[in-house]
């Protein structure tokens, strides 16, 4: 039983909407309830391992579970990100390469435990524990991408988002048209989405003097909430629909 869901467009769209909120439902608690950048990280990875244990517990493919845990890993990322970069002072950019190195020791480790990085069959637990662990690096190194973007490259928010948005792109059009390995370009795109959802997280909740759109954390989190449950709930009835034709 496959327990990770199928990459199709929509999956892109409640990945957006999934990390996207992962910034701006982090800021909400580490920022608007201030309750800091430490505590908030050990809540929210607390939560991720409550998931991702139900998840690999779980023995068939619950869309609901699943996106409940990439969206922990999208809060937890974003909290762990922060720390990383502004209570331990290490910056975007080490927090960035010391992120970087992790994901590609996962990546290294689970292929050549499994002989494969295959993300669209995923049915043993130890295939699914390298899976969740490389999600959860893969979203706390696009937080710390999508802050140096959005704070320390000049571009800004928008600027920020846009740059991404083109390398996402660039992905796909790989994806379709060359012969590049696509479970490589999976991760590249599942990396890249991130800051994308960090940076379009930042342009929503932060003041119009700081090139944001002044939403705030709040209705930012509550109106991307809404999107993804309606998302997970569309597909779900779709592959109902489908299976049984």
């Amino acid at each position: 039983m496959n327990k990770v869901a199928k990459i199709t467009l929509s999956f892109w769209i409640m990945k957006i909407c999934a990390t996207t909120l992962g910034e701006t439902g982090g800021d909400l608690i580490s920022m608007t309830l201030n309750v800091g950048y430490e505590i908030s990280s050990i809540i929210l990875f607390s939560l991720f391992l409550v998931a991702v244990i139900a998840q690999i517990k779980s023995h068939k493919f619950n869309p609901f579970l699943y996106w409940t845990v990439i969206l922990a890993t999208s809060t937890a990322g974003t909290t762990m990100s922060d720390f990383m970069d502004r209570t331990l002072h290490l910056g975007y950019e080490k927090g960035a390469l010391i992120l970087f190195a992790g994901l590609l020791s996962i990546l290294t480790i689970w292929y050549l435990s499994e002989k494969s990085l295959s993300v669209n069959n995923i049915q043993t637990p130890r295939e699914e524990t390298f899976y969740w662990i490389a999600i959860l690096f893969s979203n706390t190194l696009g937080t710390a991408l999508g802050d140096f973007l959005a704070d320390s490259s000049g571009l800004g928010f928008s600027g920020g988002a846009i740059l991404i948005a083109s390398l996402i792109g660039l992905a796909v059009l790989a994806y379709y048209f060359t012969k590049l390995n696509h479970v490589m370009l999976f991760w590249i795109a599942f990396v890249l989405t991130r800051p994308f959802g960090a940076t379009f997280g930042d342009l929503l909740t932060k003041p119009i003097q700081k090139g944001g759109l002044n939403f705030g954390t709040v209705g930012s989190s509550a109106f991307l909430a809404i999107i993804l449950i309606a998302m997970v709930i569309y597909t779900t009835k779709k592959e109902k629909r489908l299976k049984t034709g």
